[in-house]
C-alpha cells in the first residue's frame, strides 16, 4: 500500500523539518488538498506551496483539486511540478466535459484521477475506470481535515476495485479522510492501493505514524 501524507496537516512553522522526516519515512507520495472556497467551504493553498515542496522532496506529487472549473487550475499545477492531478466528478457539468478534461491532463504529461464525494453514487464512476490512473473515494465530506471516517465508503472502495479488476484497468484506488491506525485495516481489506492521511501523521511522531499505517 502507498501512504500519501497530506500537506494540509503539515506544521508550516516546521516546513523543512517535517518534509525531511517524510523523505526518511516509508511514505512515497505527498498529497496536496487544493480548495478554492467555492466547491468546498474552505480555502487552502495554490501552486507556490507545491513548488516549495518540490524543491526539497523526491516524493510523488499527488494534487487533489477540490475546485470549481478544474480545467483552469491544471496548467498552473502542472508547471509547479504535479505528477498527478485528481479532479471531482461533481465539479463537471457532463460526461463529455469529464472526458475532455481527462485527455487534457494526460496531454500535459501527468497522471489523472477522478474523485467522488460521499453522497455521489458509485455508479457515477462507471464511464471512467479505463481512462484514468486513479479513483479517489472520499471517506469524509471534502473541505476540512480531522473528520471521522464514513464507513459507507467501504462499499464504494470495493465496487471500484472490483470494476478495475474486471476491466483490467491500470487505475489505483485511493481513499482520503479519517485514516488512522484503526481505519487503515478496513480500507486495506476493501482493496485500497493508496491511503491519504493528514492529522494522524502530522499530529504525532511522523515516522512511527507512517509505519503504523503500513504494518496493520
Amino acid at each position: 500500500m502507498i501512504i500519501a501524507p497530506s500537506v494540509l496537516s503539515l506544521d508550516f512553522t516546521k516546513f523543512n523539518e517535517q518534509l525531511q522526516i517524510l523523505e526518511e519515512s516509508q511514505a512515497t507520495w505527498c498529497h496536496f488538498d487544493v480548495m478554492d472556497g467555492h466547491f468546498v467551504p474552505n480555502l487552502t493553498y495554490g501552486p507556490i506551496i507545491l513548488e516549495a515542496v518540490k524543491k526539497v522532496s523526491t516524493l510523488f506529487m499527488d494534487v487533489h483539486l477540490m475546485v470549481n472549473e478544474p480545467r483552469k487550475f491544471v496548467d498552473m499545477f502542472v508547471e509547479a511540478g504535479a505528477d498527478q492531478l485528481t479532479f471531482h466528478y461533481e465539479a463537471c457539468d457532463n460526461e463529455q466535459e469529464i472526458m475532455d478534461l481527462i485527455d487534457y491532463i494526460h496531454n500535459q504529461g501527468v497522471k489523472v484521477g477522478i474523485s467522488i464525494k460521499p453522497d455521489t453514487p458509485k455508479e457515477a464512476l462507471d464511464p471512467y475506470f479505463e481512462l484514468v490512473d486513479l479513483i479517489l473515494i472520499m471517506s469524509v465530506e471534502p473541505g476540512f481535515g480531522g473528520q471521522s471516517f464514513i464507513e459507507s465508503s467501504l462499499e464504494k472502495i470495493k465496487y471500484a476495485k472490483s470494476k478495475i479488476n474486471e476491466l483490467k484497468s491500470r487505475a489505483l484506488v485511493q481513499v482520503d479522510g479519517g485514516i488512522n491506525d484503526k481505519t487503515i485495516k478496513l480500507v486495506r481489506d476493501s482493496g485500497v492501493d493508496v491511503a491519504v492521511a493528514g492529522s494522524y501523521i502530522f499530529n504525532q511522531d511522523i515516522l512511527k505514524a507512517v509505519d503504523s499505517l503500513l504494518k496493520r
